[in-house]
């Protein structure tokens, strides 16, 4: 990926939200948003649909990876390092409980330089304790979520929310990008930043906004 311009910006998606169906007419409704989130200037689109089979969702990435081309805006897809790079993805995201950052970030490495993964693929993880998150730098990892800042039900399960000053700490430590995630709204984002943070991660900020390009540019504002 190129340098992005900041605060980094990353939508996460959740289709299933969108729409109670969970067939096509939710991915249909998730390709519509992502283009919205696209004409808006998003940096980062994560693909987080963990409920589909691997061909579905190598489909939608094509299908977001087609939208993207020639915009700004940078398809990462959580967890299936395959599905991104066939789809031409511009990096994978790794959770705890994913593959090792270190195995990932180092076949990454090595295939860059022998020309089979393009320049700028990278490699996130998502994080939830300072121990973990230099962890990740360590082995690797080119940029970190961490959180969750604030409660917020989508992280309920990973652990209580960290607050600002765990932020800043993180920040301080490591090199890498930290963007924080979890319960990110126009209110707190801007403390984020404040303490530290490269940019912002979020599904209801941005997937929830009735005006996407309004919430990106109150967001640029706050850097």
């Amino acid at each position: 990926m190129p340098h992005e311009a900041k605060p980094i910006l990353c939508y996460v998606t959740d289709r299933l939200a969108l729409s109670r169906n969970a067939g096509s007419r939710a991915s249909n409704d998730l390709l519509a948003v992502m283009r919205g989130g696209i004409a808006a200037g998003m940096d980062w689109i994560q693909l987080r649909e963990k409920d589909l089979p691997a061909r579905a969702l190598l489909e939608l990435t094509r299908e977001a990876v087609r939208a993207a081309r020639g915009s700004a805006t940078r398809i990462v897809v959580n967890d299936q390092l395959g599905v991104a790079l066939t789809a031409g993805g511009a990096g994978v995201h790794l959770g705890e409980a994913s593959l090792p950052v270190a195995e990932v970030a180092r076949w990454c490495r090595t295939a860059i330089r022998e020309g089979r993964v393009p320049e700028g693929f990278r490699v996130g993880a998502s994080r939830h304790s300072l121990e973990a998150a230099v962890e990740a730098e360590r082995d690797g990892a080119d940029y970190i979520f961490f959180g969750p800042m604030f409660a917020t039900p989508s992280k309920a399960a990973f652990s209580p929310p960290q607050g600002l000053p765990k932020l800043a700490e993180v920040c301080r430590r490591v090199r890498i990008p930290v963007l924080a995630i979890g319960g990110i709204t126009l209110e707190n984002a801007g403390a984020c930043l404040e303490a530290g943070a490269g940019g912002v991660a979020a599904v209801r900020l941005f997937q929830e906004s009735d005006d996407f390009a309004a919430v990106v540019s109150q967001l640029r504002a706050k850097s």
